[in-house]
């Protein structure tokens, strides 16, 4: 009996074409994610070789709190993705995109008036020691100066990554980063600013952000420039004229607000308790929290890729890409998860010296490392999904979907399992990563099954 012909060039080709395109998008992507928790890293590595730990309580608490007063309109990042890659021509993109800095600009600006006045008690709420309260409210001070840039810079890398140039995004996150590191080097170790000097580092990360994604704009994007300026001459872009746009991006933030808000609710109250039980116990969670960031956002560079090309999917109505475009990036993200566990469970070593040379909170961050091992093979599928969603503009689901996770299982989690102490709230916030990937496989399946997607 004769073999079975081996499969043509073409079809290999065909079979392997959609995960040739997911790692295409998704490699500059994982770089440049992995730079956006290394701009709080680098500060808690720094702060926390100093002599006390009182200097790394202070960022920490300051730094979570700029996240949930920013990542708050995280949806400014992810709607315009979504929108953007459904976008039918470059005119929309322009126009999503454009509004999507209007919206910036606003929401920026009442951050920074809104969020100044209430420092104070914003410490107070967070459980700040009377040492640490000081170096946290001088952080948020000068860190709210950015909130306007900040935002900015969520819609101009969601119109990148929605256009599918995730080279922009590598280039900007990159970039500004590099400038972090030096200025913390000379505005901590060499000017002994303190957690000033990490502040006014970060601010100046965020400014040379948002310079550089216009200047990008401008040479990667240059019709999209022009159509910007087509959009602003024409009467019908304003909501006043023609509010239909306006309020679809409106709903899909609200959701996407919401949604975020959860999330960051459930951090902050994460590096609420740790604050509770002692700053010994608040840098080591933040350092532990920093290296979940950093895998976090390194795999979440396969649901932005996902993102974009089920956006895209979705906007041509193409059921074949949809399904290739889930295949491949869900393999992908998965042999992520499993090289990222990994490296965390080799690497204890070397990796929990990197940030703080202060044998308790050197102690006590081992002794919860095992939970950090933990999460990333059940997180993985909350970011691989998220982006599906965002870019097929699902965005009720996730709202729900996190709500479930954050009031229906974390906070009674956390309320049974207080007197563990820190272990009850790191228990508390690997079942709540479970949740929302188990929630939103369910959504995901019953969607497939009746193609509710297109």
């Amino acid at each position: 009996m004769k073999n079975s012909p081996a499969p043509s060039r073409a079809i290999q080709r065909r079979f392997a074409a959609p995960y040739v395109r997911v790692w295409r998008l998704a490699w500059p992507m994982i770089l440049s994610n992995i730079t956006v928790p290394l701009l709080g890293a680098v500060d808690t590595a720094v702060l926390g070789h100093l002599s006390s730990p009182e200097y790394l309580s202070g960022v920490a608490i300051g730094a979570s709190v700029i996240s949930m007063l920013l990542w708050a309109f995280g949806f400014l990042r992810m709607g315009t993705t979504g929108l953007v890659a459904r976008a039918s021509d470059s005119a929309q993109g322009a126009a999503w995109l454009l509004r999507a800095l209007w919206m910036s600009a606003i929401l920026g600006l009442l951050v920074l008036l809104l969020a100044s006045p209430l420092l104070p008690q914003i410490t107070h709420w967070m459980n700040a020691s009377a040492e640490a309260a000081p170096h946290a409210r001088d952080y948020l001070q000068i860190r709210l100066l950015s909130a306007p840039l900040a935002l900015a810079n969520f819609a101009l890398l969601g119109f990148f990554i929605g256009r599918q140039d995730s080279r922009a995004p590598l280039a900007i996150l990159v970039t500004a980063n590099l400038l972090n590191i030096l200025l913390d080097l000379i505005l901590i170790l060499g000017l002994d600013m303190g957690a000033r000097g990490a502040a006014w580092a970060s601010l100046s990360a965020d400014l040379c952000a948002f310079a550089m994604g216009f200047w990008l704009l401008s040479r990667r994007h240059r019709n999209t420039v022009r159509e910007i300026r087509a959009v602003m001459a024409a009467t019908d872009f304003w909501p006043w004229r023609r509010g239909a746009p306006w309020w679809e991006l409106l709903r899909i933030n609200t959701d996407l607000f919401i949604r975020t808000c959860l999330l960051l609710f459930t951090l902050t109250f994460f590096t609420a308790q740790g604050a509770a039980q002692g700053d010994t116990v608040l840098a080591a969670n933040a350092i532990l929290l920093q290296l979940l960031m950093m895998t976090s956002y390194a795999l979440d560079g396969f649901a932005h890729a996902t993102e974009s090309l089920v956006g895209r999917a979705v906007g041509r109505g193409s059921l074949a890409q949809f399904q290739r475009t889930n295949a491949a990036a869900g393999v992908w993200a998965l042999v992520s998860a499993i090289v990222v566990t990994l490296i965390l469970i080799t690497g204890k070593g070397w990796i929990l010296p990197l940030f703080t040379s202060i044998p308790p909170v050197l102690t006590a961050s081992a002794e919860f490392y095992p939970w950090l091992c933990a999460l990333p093979l059940v997180a993985v599928w909350s970011y691989q999904l998220d982006g599906v969603f965002i870019g097929a503009g699902k965005s009720r689901q996730m709202r729900d979907t996190m709500f479930i996770a954050t009031v229906i299982v974390f906070l009674p989690c956390w309320w049974f399992t207080r007197h563990w102490g820190n272990t009850g709230i790191w228990f508390s916030l690997f079942l709540w990563f479970g949740a929302r990937s188990s929630g939103l496989m369910v959504y995901f399946y019953n969607y497939t099954k009746n193609n509710y997607w297109l």
